[in-house]
């Protein structure tokens, strides 16, 4: 165990209700004592021994505080979550420690007892919505099964506050909604939808894991404030786990910083931002992309387009009953752009806009699903409705990294199985020693070891996960890469190098790029033009620097406004 540190002993004297050095900004009363952790250690089995995920943590959370845990994907930061609702996997156990909930030490009550706790006294935002919602029932019913079992409400009176609280957190039409099933939702609305379950029997503590990472600014700026007047009705206390250092700057009073388990700096927010001590906290806020730290001048089109897209349209037919005529419902309403070799162009919107829409039309991936029209010319030729031995060549040419990594890999593979397949689809002419060393080197390019070949999806973290759908893309060297929300999940030092990956494959490879992505700082950083999205249509696109300094549509007005900023 390592050697405690000043920080260590300045938390152990807020849990004893000591004073602290710790200044509490005068706008916030001191509250009462909601969460205290203290000593909590939690190890996990694996194949080379008992690994230490999180060590001699401390923490202290009052009602109406905002406490933000930051930290690198894989620092122990949502282990720490699970461990706090005795959610932890089967490999993990909490060693030590004490997690006291007012005056009840979760740690030792009864599971009886502890379900009741959660959902009702303590409430939890998870990262990744696409996997925690049940696909099989609709969002009323799942947000009335939590109204069910922890308030008293019965009969008509649960669907009427299902209903108030999709409408709170910015769900249009919440009454039509509420029949709705998850997969008919964007991965912003999912993500609200997760909200309004977390929040609706009204917990005395909300454990926020990345509750915005799927959000448009617009919406996050929504979901802050909303969070923060319910934090004010009900004094809650958040406890916000987040790589995302600009919401914490806007909303936390107290910030830790994690790393490899252990908590190496706590300060009030206004300290840490404004001097922060540890090296590592330096190095995180020095990581955040920015126009001003772009790395290159900004591409020039050159020649024809690998990719271009004429008025392509995404109309989705609904059919209430056998006897009912089908009706459609257009999400894309001529769509037009074009992207060049190494370039990389951002297309940018509120949720449920058509970004993602966009995005699975350009690799057909909605036959059957939706009537799509228009045209999309790679390389001159159109690959709209392609089949067969053509789709294939497409889909090697075009790749895509989706939003939601834990979705989009397959839980009973190996990461090499997962890379494998891929390459020996779209790739047959290399033979198998060379997919291997194809796939040892992908791994060492997106900072994952090399014995990540041998491990399954669930053993890796949130960010790790999305680099290996990163490095599966990239496995098979396609001409363009749609990337929708590729950076999410990733911390702030592992985006900066993952940004870095995309930026050396572009001038190495000319990869054409189309990122679609709600942070600004990414954008400011990789985009050479930028497409705006409203209600399915592209309302301005130009130059970066241009549309960034000089926005001429109010719905880009409206998102440049939102923008949380250091």
């Amino acid at each position: 165990m390592m050697q405690r540190t000043a920080v260590d002993t300045q938390l152990d004297d807020r849990i004893a209700g000591a004073p602290s050095s710790v200044a509490t900004p005068a706008a916030l009363p001191a509250g009462e004592r909601v969460l205290e952790v203290s000593g909590l250690s939690v190890a996990i089995d694996t194949e080379a021994g008992l690994h230490e995920a999180v060590s001699a943590l401390n923490l202290a959370i009052s009602a109406g505080e905002t406490f933000a845990l930051v930290g690198e994907s894989g620092s122990g930061k949502s282990m720490t979550a699970l461990a706090m609702l005795r959610l932890l996997p089967e490999a993990a156990r909490m060693r030590t420690g004490r997690v006291c909930l007012g005056e009840t030490d979760l740690a030792r009550l009864p599971e009886r007892d502890m379900r009741r706790v959660r959902g009702g006294e303590m409430g939890i935002i998870f990262q990744e919505p696409s996997t925690s919602l049940n696909p099989v029932l609709t969002i009323g019913q799942q947000i009335e099964e939590t109204l069910r079992l922890h308030t008293p409400l019965r009969a008509a009176a649960l669907r009427e506050r299902a209903v108030h609280w999709l409408e709170r957190v910015g769900i249009p039409e919440p009454q039509r909604r509420l029949d709705d099933y998850p997969f008919q939702f964007s991965g912003g609305q999912k993500q609200r939808i997760m909200i309004a379950m977390a929040l609706a029997a009204e917990p005395r503590l909300l454990i926020a894991d990345e509750p915005t990472t799927a959000l448009d600014v617009t919406v996050q700026n929504q979901i802050l404030d909303l969070l923060r007047d319910i934090q004010r009705e009900l004094g809650l206390a958040i406890l916000l786990i987040t790589h995302d250092l600009a919401v914490v700057k806007k909303v936390a009073q107290h910030v830790a910083l994690m790393r490899h388990g252990k908590i190496v700096e706590t300060r009030d927010a206004a300290s840490f931002f404004a001097d922060p001590r540890h090296p590592y906290a330096r190095e995180l806020l020095a990581a955040i992309p920015s126009l001003e730290r772009r790395k290159r001048p900004m591409v020039q089109p050159r020649g024809e387009p690998v990719l271009e897209v004429r008025d392509l349209t995404v109309r989705y037919m609904k059919r209430r009953s056998l006897l009912q005529r089908a009706s459609g419902v257009e999400v894309l309403k001529g769509v037009s752009f074009a992207l060049h070799a190494g370039e990389t162009l951002a297309l940018l919107g509120g949720s449920g806009c058509g970004k993602t829409t966009a995005a699975k039309a350009l690799l057909g991936l909605l036959d059957g699903q939706a009537q799509v029209g228009g045209q999309i010319r790679l390389q001159g030729e159109n690959v709209k409705g392609v089949r067969g031995a053509a789709l294939k060549t497409m889909r090697r040419r075009v790749q895509i990294v989706f939003q939601d990594p834990y979705a989009s890999l397959d839980p009973r593979m190996a990461v090499g199985e997962i890379l494998a397949e891929g390459m020996a689809a779209l790739r047959p002419e290399w033979s198998r020693a060379e997919r291997e060393q194809r796939a040892a080197h992908m791994l060492e390019q997106v900072g994952l070891p090399g014995d990540a070949l041998r491990r399954y999806p669930h053993e890796f973290s949130g960010g790790q996960r999305q680099r290996i759908a990163i490095a599966r893309a990239l496995a098979v060297e396609p001409s363009v890469l749609v990337c929708d929300e590729p950076t999410s999940a990733l911390d702030v030092s592992v985006q900066a190098q993952i940004l870095d990956l995309l930026h050396s494959l572009q001038e190495s490879m000319q990869l054409a790029c189309l990122f679609i992505t709600h942070n600004f700082g990414v954008v400011e950083y990789m985009a050479d033009r930028i497409a705006i999205m409203h209600e399915g249509r592209i309302v301005e696109d130009g130059p970066a620097d241009r549309v960034l300094r000089e926005p001429r549509h109010p719905q880009t007005q409206a998102l440049l406004a939102a923008v949380p900023r250091l």
